[in-house]
């Protein structure tokens, strides 16, 4: 089988790290944190019923980075926490933990913090995101829950997109503090974080709001038959999907969504979820990021192929949703996760996963080869048979939440051992999802060497209708491989003995790409560009 590489926008990573390699393995043993970093305000309607308005929320993140390391462009993972899109603590009683019926629901969770800093260790920078919350899942009706669901997921992701927007402006404006690389950001999400990871990748456009499966975000909010339904989500009124526009209330003149970082662009690399689902599956189209996801099949509260989602703790219906297993499989078809599925190696953790696509329930044993599953044994407690003992095995906590139902983990070390799962099978797919360099050439035993090796030249660029590649002699060109930006194989070209190609457009369109020339030396990597 042909190997095949994803190496967009390339970063000149060295290829080890104190022996280890670097986004593959820990090779840093520290981090530092910054804490309460406030990433833009934006309207929260959580204490709506009580003021009558929504108030201004200050959206803050924590940033870890690795300790003592010099590079300035690394790739950066915005991680985002669990918890029922409501406040973990009470806010009538603070001291109260799991308000919210989770068994988490803040950045300083003892599993977000495990997570991030793991990543970090490992050469990432990782922002803990806390978005805005508040809903009503008591609401009296079906319709005024679905209602209340989607515009909480609406503001989740409109602050994802920010804090997206609040990097790439930190490195156009303020000499990039952070050392990141604005073309390599990854959105992370746990629980209900992952609900905004799976939903974000596809929901791209608000026009698919209006237009989702079923109508199932279309309702008759004033009851008469002579007026037509209208959207759930309006953008006049809650602000542009990227929350770069002003939205507001036209019943009492409220502003519900405030501009941040206008002008930056919101878009992300890769996603990766760790439970939750998507709120419509038709949302997954072509072109859309790569996504890696982790679920556990069994879990009751939130659909692993389609299904209700229930308010925690009732029999209170509120949308149905689709998961991982469905969501994932889709961006597989869609070609969406070639960066990763087509680099014709066996990467970490593949033979656990096949195990555990055996292990899981009969409908879901056909793999899903972006997706790990992790099938968790029922509650012990006979009174649920069916239940399992936690639907979050990779998280922890020494509290009792609210919810009778939510079965929280108690031990750390059973919860670093999922993370440690959960770390080891991103790790190499995040490589070629993300083209770094140095995990690559780990990997695949490439060396990716500079023009100047070989005295490569690529002109006209930006070209109309061909490119000449030119080297030195004796640095015969083996082969040319075509990569657009998705990390797409569009254009395959065998070489011969000479050091001079001619590259045709032949129906390429009109874009960046970014070709992969291989010499008997190594590979070089040149961005192409046609007008």
């Amino acid at each position: 089988m042909r190997k095949i590489y994803s190496f967009i926008s390339l970063l000149a990573f060295p290829l080890l790290v104190m022996g280890q390699t670097r986004y593959l393995e820990e090779v840093f043993p520290s981090v530092t944190t910054e804490a309460d970093i406030t990433y833009g305000v934006n309207a929260t309607v959580l204490y709506y019923t009580v003021l009558n308005q929504a108030i201004p929320e200050a959206l803050k993140l924590d940033i870890y980075q690795p300790e003592g390391d010099t590079e300035t462009a690394r790739p950066l993972i915005l991680y985002f926490h669990t918890g029922n899109f409501l406040p973990f603590r009470n806010p009538q009683n603070p001291n109260e933990l799991g308000f919210n019926g989770s068994c988490g629901g803040e950045r300083s969770d003892s599993s977000v913090v495990e997570i991030c800093t793991r990543l970090a260790k490992m050469g990432y920078v990782v922002a803990a995101v806390t978005y805005r919350l508040g809903w009503n899942p008591l609401a009296p009706s079906e319709v005024l829950r679905r209602y209340g669901i989607i515009n909480a997921a609406y503001r989740g992701i409109q602050d994802a997109r920010t804090a997206i927007r609040f990097f790439r402006k930190s490195v156009a404006e303020a000499s990039n503090p952070y050392g990141i690389d604005p073309d390599k950001i990854v959105v992370w999400g746990q629980g209900t974080g992952g609900y905004l990871a799976l939903t974000m990748g596809g929901l791209d456009s608000y026009l698919k709001i209006p237009l989702a499966s079923e109508g199932k975000f279309i309702w008759d909010h004033d009851n008469d038959p002579g007026t037509p339904p209208i959207p759930m989500v309006i953008e006049g009124i809650n602000g542009n999907i990227e929350g770069t526009s002003v939205g507001i209330n036209p019943a009492d003149g409220d502003t519900l969504c405030y501009p941040n970082h206008v002008g930056y662009s919101s878009d992300f690399a890769l996603a990766v979820n760790t439970g939750g689902a998507a709120a419509d599956s038709a949302w997954v189209d072509p072109g859309q990021p790569p996504l890696i996801s982790y679920a556990v099949p069994n879990d009751n509260f939130a659909p692993y192929g389609e299904g209700i989602v229930n308010v925690p703790g009732t029999n209170l219906q509120v949308i149905k949703a689709q998961g991982s297993y469905i969501i994932n499989g889709l961006s597989e078809a869609n070609g969406n996760n070639d960066a990763y599925l087509n680099t014709g190696l066996d990467l970490a953790f593949s033979a656990e996963q096949a195990v555990a696509f055996s292990n899981s329930p009969a409908e879901f044993q056909t793999p899903v080869n972006g997706l790990y599953p992790f099938v968790v044994e029922d509650d012990p407690d006979t009174s649920l048979m069916g239940i399992p003992w936690t639907v979050a095995p990779w998280e922890w906590t020494s509290f009792v939440p609210t919810n009778p139902l939510s079965k929280c983990n108690n031990d750390g070390n059973i919860a670093r051992a999922y993370i440690d799962t959960i770390i080891g099978f991103y790790a190499p797919r995040g490589c070629f999802a993300l083209g770094l360099t140095s995990c690559i050439e780990h990997l695949t035993g490439i060396e990716v060497i500079p023009n100047e090796q070989v005295a490569l030249q690529v002109f006209p660029n930006p070209a109309t209708s061909f490119v000449q590649i030119r080297s030195e002699a004796g640095a015969p060109i083996r082969e040319v491989q075509v990569y657009d930006e998705l990390g797409r194989v569009v254009r395959v070209v065998q070489g011969t003995n000479s050091s001079v190609m001619t590259l045709e457009r032949n129906g390429l369109a009109t874009g960046r790409y970014v070709a992969l020339i291989r010499f008997d030396e190594g590979a070089v990597v040149q961005k192409i560009i046609f007008d």
